[in-house]
Formats: C-alpha cells, structure tokens, sequence
C-alpha cells in the first residue's frame, strides 16, 4: 500500500472495484475514519445521499478536483452539477487517454 492508497482526500476520483456499482467512478466527499469514505457522484449517488464504502473495495486515482474541494472546504456542501463535472472531466481526460493509448499499442495502421 502506497502514501496515496492510505490516505484518501476530499475532492479526490475513486473507482469502484466491488460492489453494485463496481467499475463506475466517484467522488469522495468525506472520510469517516481510517477505513470508510463517503461517496457520491451527482447522478445516481447525489450529495444528500452518499455511499458509505470500504477503502479497501475503491481504488484511489491521482486525482482531485480542485472544485469540489474548494467548495467542501469552504462552505462544507457541493452541488450535485460539480460532483457530475469532477466525475465527467477526469473520465473525458484520464480514462479516454489510457484507451487510446492501449489501443495503439503495438498496432500498425499504414499497411
């Protein structure tokens, strides 16, 4: 387990590996203890209404929205629109990159 795994921040991209919602992503909007986080994603978890989930079943990304937790830090709400943008920005930029990337790997395309 690296520093990053062990220590979750507010405002930082989760995928989910186990559960129902395993494979979609979200945006961790508190940190209960050392174990659990709270999760919502804007559309189908809204900020109301948060996942409780295990740091053991979601896998940190290398990346936090400085929106959401600038607007958590300050106010200590987020709007759902902002939890959707965080979410849509870092699959957009970091997912549909690694795709491509994978995709082209070791693949001619001139012949």
């Amino acid at each position: 387990m690296n520093e990053s795994e062990s220590s979750p921040r507010i405002g930082q991209i989760v995928r989910i590996v186990q559960g129902r919602e395993a494979g979609q992503y979200a945006v961790v909007i508190g940190v209960l203890d050392g174990r659990f986080v709270l999760l919502a994603d804007g559309e189908k978890r809204k900020y109301d209404r948060p996942k409780k989930k295990n740091l053991q079943h979601v896998e940190l990304m290398d990346f936090v929205s400085p929106e959401v937790q600038d607007s958590l830090l300050e106010t200590g709400r987020v709007t759902n629109g902002k939890l959707r943008f965080a979410v849509s920005k870092y699959v957009n930029e970091a997912v549909t990159d690694l795709k491509k990337g994978d995709q082209l790997d070791g693949e001619r395309r001139c012949n």
